[in-house]
């Protein structure tokens, strides 16, 4: 422990943003970080609990005292060594993941829990700065080949940890860019893919290979999801040509909202717009992209997709951006006696929030209006009503219709479950809520109903935060690893 009183002596510190006015020009990362001596006073504030509920309540289970300490004492480099001994990409998770590690600080029982995203985005930034980041080579190779189905978050950790267990490995991508939802969901104004880039050539460099642009088995052709696939190979294939095959497709089945209107135009899913972006910031042109510029907005959804689409409409110049949450608003402060270490209900306001937008809660989408004239076929206005819950159940509050502008709705409540022609086609069977079925026990885990066939992260568990998709996918190449040679020596 650095400091014992340091709990006491200093406060918690955020990091900053740049201003409003000038970070809505751009889609490049703003937040700004702390510096060495920022970090270190942040880290002192750490008390090193005799039960550190932060372990726990981090999915990957980051030894988060011991890298605070570290800090502390400046010996960064071993700080980024304790961060990758749970967590291969901290530079994503420092970046993106809400921090349930911070609700379960015990500090957070006072309201100021200690800072420790922002320490561990201190942490990975020196290591890259410092040229500490390096391949880790298998001193051995197994002879064993590993096919990994999706180059998400989960197919990018469980294909680091078998290549690094001695393994030949493939990530089959049917994007043009690997990266899943990280590459073409999260904008780049909160992650720019300059860190998925530098870690993919790390991964290269250790053996991995990436074959991008094909899609297994036969993707439907009325799919809204987003495939930029040139090629295709079989699941058959896949078994045939390696030992085991592990899926990590993600959850990428939007859920809809059939009410009248909904096929309209000018009536999408958030990830058909948010990817077309992303896309032409890496460089690409698309024949017609989807844009906010000068529209009436409305993002139907509440999540951390809901507010990335407030991002990218307010970085197009819409004309306005109202979001709508079915749900009543939470309150501003959790009750942290009844919820504390876990992850609370409380009211949550981004920074693409702090941008300019509208939000509206226990609100209803009754139907998307269609213009006339050269507007007929277009939705113009949306027409709503007001909410009332009780007992977890809601119901209309007469006489509260509305009917508001609208040019462009953005669809963003979720995702249902994986896309089913890829389990189809290597015929694993799927769980009531059609995810791939397969359990996380030490022994057996993460393996489907066909043998050799395993899945992690979102297509197993459902949609998810980035850091379990971490989690799942370096627990699956464990199980992975057991598999193929009886026993394993990766971290769990």
């Amino acid at each position: 422990m650095g400091k014992i009183t340091g709990f006491m002596e200093y406060e918690r510190l955020e990091e900053g943003y740049r201003p409003v006015r000038e970070r809505l020009k751009h889609y490049r990362e703003f937040v700004i970080g702390l510096d060495d001596a920022q970090a270190k006073v942040q880290a002192a504030r750490c008390m090193d609990c005799g039960t550190p509920f932060c372990n726990n309540g981090c999915p990957v289970n980051n030894i988060i005292p011991d890298f605070n300490n570290l800090v502390y004492a400046q010996d960064w480099q071993d700080a980024l060594e304790v961060l990758h001994s749970t967590n291969n990409f901290p530079d994503f998770t420092g970046r993106i993941c809400p921090a349930p590690c911070e609700a379960a600080c015990t500090l957070n029982i006072d309201k100021s829990p200690v800072g420790i995203k922002s320490i561990e985005h201190a942490i990975i930034d020196r290591g890259w700065e410092n040229g500490w980041v390096k391949p880790q080579v298998a001193a051995q190779k197994t002879g064993k080949k590993v096919a990994v189905v999706g180059g998400g978050p989960a197919g990018m950790a469980a294909a680091q940890q078998l290549a690094r267990a001695g393994h030949s490995v493939t990530v089959f991508e049917k994007n043009d860019r690997v990266g899943g939802l990280l590459r073409y969901g999260i904008p780049d104004f909160k992650l720019e893919k300059s860190h998925i880039d530098r870690r993919i050539e790390q991964m290269q460099a250790e053996g991995v290979e990436f074959r991008t642009g094909v899609v297994v088995g036969d993707w439907p052709a009325d799919s809204k999801v987003t495939n930029w696939a040139r090629d295709s190979i079989s699941a058959r294939q896949l078994q045939k040509d390696f030992d085991a095959v592990l899926l990590t497709t993600g959850s990428e089945q939007s859920r809809d909202l059939p009410v009248p209107g909904r096929a309209l135009d000018g009536v999408h899913f958030a990830m058909e717009f948010l990817p077309q972006q992303n896309k032409v910031n890496a460089g690409d042109k698309l024949p017609k992209q989807l844009r906010a510029d000068g529209k009436h907005v409305i993002v139907i959804g509440g999540g951390d997709t809901g507010s990335d689409c407030v991002g990218t409409s307010n970085r197009h110049g819409a004309a306005s951006v109202t979001q709508f949450e079915l749900l009543p608003q939470p309150p501003e402060e959790e009750n942290r006696p009844l919820t504390w270490p876990y992850w609370p209900l409380k009211l949550r306001t981004s920074s693409s929030h702090d941008e300019g937008c509208t939000r509206e809660f226990a609100i209803a989408t009754k139907e998307f209006v269609a213009g006339t004239g050269k507007d007929k076929g277009r939705v113009v206005a949306v027409k709503t009503v007001r909410l009332e819950w009780q007992d977890g159940k809601p119901t209309e509050v007469p006489g509260s219709e509305e009917t508001l502008p609208a040019d462009l709705v953005l669809l963003a409540m979720g995702f249902v479950h994986p896309v089913p022609a890829v389990l189809q086609a290597f015929g694993v069977e799927a769980d009531a809520r059609h995810n791939a079925r397969a359990t996380t026990e030490e022994q057996g885990g993460y393996a489907t109903s066909v043998p050799g066939v395993f899945a992690a992260g979102d297509v197993r568990r459902g949609q998810s935060l980035v850091v379990w998709a971490i989690r799942e996918g370096r627990q699956a190449a464990r199980a992975v690893d057991q598999y193929l040679m009886g026993s394993s020596v990766l971290p769990r």
